[in-house]
């Protein structure tokens, strides 16, 4: 790792881990945010794709996706939800899918805002709030900084809190190499990257024994390259850096933390884990032989998970 490299990538984490204290909540810049057709355009004008589905008058769910996918990574509980008279809203990420590509703003506390812009330009109450991976994060920052006003339970998919990477308090997290890895791989071919990732430990599909999903990892591959270059790389430090601990600890909700026992992406006992120690009355749900993308591999039992968590 030369040095340049390492520096760099030191003042990513350095940023990301304090962001949470370097700002307080945006509510006036969320309230500011504007619906024009399928999009929600925020105060400081980036557009935000969104998707919503089922009846308008519905118990409402929200779904954050994970890196570097979109909101179509949620089709499957989207559409199942929806079928049982939810109404299920959905944004590509800023830099994602067919959302706003901005050079700026690529970290959690923007994640966070922007998904304030969408709750509250669409009036969204009682909001069950559900973030997979990166999209975890995103919802653990939308409590610390927009607190549960809006927010009726919250649901943590496969998700990166409390905090990834290893650090004097965090040692059981993982090494910088990982993400400075991931950061070497995005621009060298970010293409081979992805499809290597979805070919290999998102689906478990370097498992002994394991078949690959052509559709899958087409799909995966796809919403990624639809994604801005500069704004996935800059959320590698976002998902992998961003402390979260404090965020956690402002849950005031019914919480439900899944997780696959065999995610290669987030390990489980590092996040999932550790995520539901810290939210006071949490529920951990594991699924033993769960990889990373169990919103595909296991939709039907997430479905169902998510399904007798919303009824209760």
């Amino acid at each position: 790792m030369n040095v340049i490299t390492r520096s760099f990538a030191a003042t990513l984490l350095a940023i990301a881990a304090t962001s949470a204290h370097a700002a307080a909540p945006h509510v006036d810049a969320a309230a500011r945010a504007t619906v024009q057709g399928d999009y929600v355009t925020t105060a400081e004008g980036v557009r935000l794709y969104y998707k919503d589905w089922g009846p308008k008058d519905g118990p409402v769910v929200t779904f954050s996706h994970g890196w570097p996918l979109n909101s179509d990574s949620w089709e499957a509980q989207m559409l199942f939800l929806a079928e049982r008279g939810y109404r299920v809203v959905a944004h590509d990420r800023r830099g994602h899918g067919r959302s706003s590509q901005p050079w700026d703003g690529n970290d959690m506390d923007h994640y966070a805002d922007d998904l304030a812009a969408v709750i509250d330009a669409l009036d969204l109450h009682d909001v069950t709030v559900v973030g997979f991976s990166t999209g975890g994060g995103e919802v653990a920052r939308y409590i610390g900084r927009h607190c549960t006003a809006r927010v009726k339970k919250a649901v943590l998919v496969a998700a990166v809190p409390p905090i990834m990477v290893r650090t004097a308090d965090n040692p059981r997290g993982l090494p910088m190499d990982v993400f400075d890895g991931l950061r070497k791989a995005s621009l060298e071919n970010r293409s081979k990257l992805y499809l290597d990732i979805a070919s290999g430990p998102f689906f478990g599909f370097n498992r002994p024994g394991a078949k690959p999903d052509a559709g899958l990892v087409q799909s995966f591959w796809a919403q990624g390259m639809q994604a801005g270059h500069k704004n996935t790389y800059d959320s590698i430090a976002a998902f992998s850096a961003t402390d979260f601990r404090g965020d956690l600890a402002k849950f005031d909700v019914p919480t439900l933390v899944i997780h696959g026992g065999e995610d290669q992406i987030v390990p489980v006992d590092t996040s999932a884990r550790a995520s539901a120690a810290l939210v006071k009355g949490a529920r951990l749900i594991v699924y033993p032989d769960g990889p990373h993308g169990i919103a595909d591999t296991h939709k039907d039992r997430l479905n169902q998970d998510l399904l007798d968590f919303l009824r209760e």
